[in-house]
Order: structure tokens, then C-alpha cells, then sequence
């Protein structure tokens, strides 16, 4: 696993250790200051919160690698301003926890969605991308509900009747899995790396990347030449009906092994780790799902 880079200067952290915390909601606004280390997080707040919320998402560009985002003072302001900081965790956004111990405000609700999924792994390796984890969000959901209803008595019923539609939409994406498992379980599929991996295992697909190389790469270092040989040969020998590809981390070696799914004949699924420009979750990963039943198809 990649970690960010936390780029935050001490002397931001002690300008910021002086400012004073904002109370839930915010006087100012009337809505609740909401922080979220993605904007795949803030999405879901969005929606949840509707205008009754105002969501600051630190990683939200989808051209850039999202590992090699740098927080800032800015985003330390805005931590020790917000009612809800809603991180990933996993070690995934460890700098949210940083500036979380700076805030001089220590009243913000933390949804840690790691922790809220419940999800465990052997060695304690655990996929991080939690988001492709459909039970998962409908937790995190709950848990944004329940804290939005906190900090706005009288809004309640909003925020419910929000989570329960953005849940419904999920339950819709879930059953989408389920008519996938039931007609392509057992196909072998790869991968670049783990990103995609909680939404190919709800369909049953098997994933047949060496762990050694999807674990380089997520690493971000090289895979021995053996294992990249391992990956490619995937292809030749059409052993994997496509390739979710991140198209957020690249490097020489993935490269070859797109080239090697190109030119074999095997369906290329792009995917990302922060939300594309333009879309919502829901249209972010009905798209992803529509994109795997076409190369399933194919």
C-alpha cells in the first residue's frame, strides 16, 4: 500500500493549533461543515446532506495519482473547522489522522469507513478500497445519516429519507452483481491492482493476477521479471476474459501489461480510485458495472 505524502509544515500545524474550532452547524452557513479525505466519501455526503450540508473533498482530481497528493494548511483549516471528517482509513489517508491530533477542535465526528465496514484480513492486509464494497457504503451511509441527524434535530427526516434512496440505488447495484455472479462465476479476470477487487469477488470472478505483481504495483516498485512474465503470459494464453486496469497508477510495467491485454484481444476495464469528473457515485459505479458486463459479454 502506498501511503500519501503529508506535506504540512510545522509551522502550519502550530498557526492552526491557535485558531479556534467551529461548533456543528455552522453559525455562519446554517449548514454542517463537512471534511472528506476523498471525494468519493464527499459524494456520498453530498447526497446524504443535500443543502444542508457543505462538503470540502481533499483528493478529487482523477487525472493525478491519488497517492501523490500533498495536504496543506488549507486542508488543516478546514479540519478544525468541520462537524464530520469522514476518512477512509486503512492507512489509506493517514494524513487526515495527523491533522485530526493538530485540530484544536476536538468536537468533529470521525466516520472511519475501514472501521465501519468491519471488514478483516489474514496478516491484517487489507484491501483498502472499501468504496468498490458495496455493504461497506451502505454502513458508511447509516453512519452519515445518524451524524448529520445529530448536529440538525430538525432535519432528520431529510437526511433519511436521502440515505434511504441513495441506499435503495445501491441495493439495485448489488442485485446487478448478483445476475453477473450467477452467469459468470468462475471466469478469470486480472488485475493491476486490488482497486476493483471487492465489486470482481461480489461476482464471483477469479482473479488470477499473481498477488506478487498486483502487490508491486500497489507498492509502487517492480515486479520481479519472472512475475511480470507471470502477468503477461495471463493474456497469451487467454487465460482472463479482461484486465480492470487503474488508469491512476501507471508505470513501465503496467504499461506492458495493458499492451499485452491489447494485443491479445482482452477487454480493458479502466478504473479509478477518486470519483471522475462529472459523476456521482452511483453513476460512477453502475458505469464500472456496465463496463465489466460488456467485456464479460464479449
Amino acid at each position: 500500500m502506498k501511503p500519501f505524502v503529508a506535506v504540512i509544515p510545522i509551522a502550519v500545524l502550530l498557526l492552526a493549533g491557535c485558531a479556534a474550532g467551529t461548533a456543528s452547524p455552522n453559525p455562519s452557513t446554517g449548514k454542517i461543515d463537512v471534511v472528506a479525505s476523498t471525494n468519493v466519501w464527499g459524494s456520498l455526503a453530498s447526497t446524504v446532506g443535500g443543502d444542508d450540508v457543505s462538503v470540502t473533498s481533499f483528493i478529487d482530481d482523477p487525472s493525478k495519482d491519488p497517492h501523490e497528493y500533498e495536504a496543506n494548511g488549507q486542508n488543516q483549516l478546514a479540519i478544525s473547522r468541520a462537524a464530520v471528517v469522514i476518512e477512509n482509513g486503512g492507512g489509506y489517508d493517514d494524513f487526515v489522522d495527523t491533522m485530526l491530533k493538530a485540530s484544536p477542535s476536538k468536537a468533529a465526528v470521525v466516520l472511519n469507513a475501514v472501521k465501519i465496514s468491519g471488514l478483516s484480513a489474514p496478516g491484517g492486509d487489507l484491501n483498502e478500497h472499501v468504496w468498490y464494497d458495496f455493504p461497506t457504503v451502505t454502513k458508511v451511509i447509516d453512519k452519515m445519516e445518524a451524524a448529520f441527524s445529530r448536529a440538525r434535530p430538525a432535519e432528520e427526516s431529510v437526511f433519511t429519507a436521502n440515505a434511504d434512496k441513495l441506499k435503495n440505488s445501491i441495493a439495485g447495484l448489488q442485485a446487478k452483481e448478483s445476475a453477473l455472479k450467477a452467469q459468470y462465476s468462475g471466469v478469470g479476470v486480472s488485475i493491476t491492482e486490488p482497486v476493483p477487487l471487492y465489486m470482481l469477488n461480489a461476482i464471483g470472478l477469479d482473479n488470477k493476477t499473481p498477488a506478487a505483481f498486483s502487490k508491486a504495483i500497489e507498492d509502487d516498485s517492480d515486479a520481479s521479471p519472472e512475475v511480470l512474465q507471470q502477468a503477461i503470459d495471463l493474456y497469451s494464453s487467454h487465460s482472463v476474459k479482461l484486465l480492470a486496469y487503474n488508469e491512476q497508477t501507471t508505470g513501465a510495467q503496467t504499461e506492458a501489461v495493458l499492451s499485452a491485454a491489447k494485443n491479445n484481444g482482452i477487454a480493458v476495464v479502466p478504473v479509478t480510485e477518486t470519483l471522475p469528473s462529472g459523476r456521482t457515485y452511483l453513476s460512477w459505479m453502475s458505469g464500472n458495472l456496465d463496463a465489466i458486463t460488456a467485456a464479460l459479454a464479449g
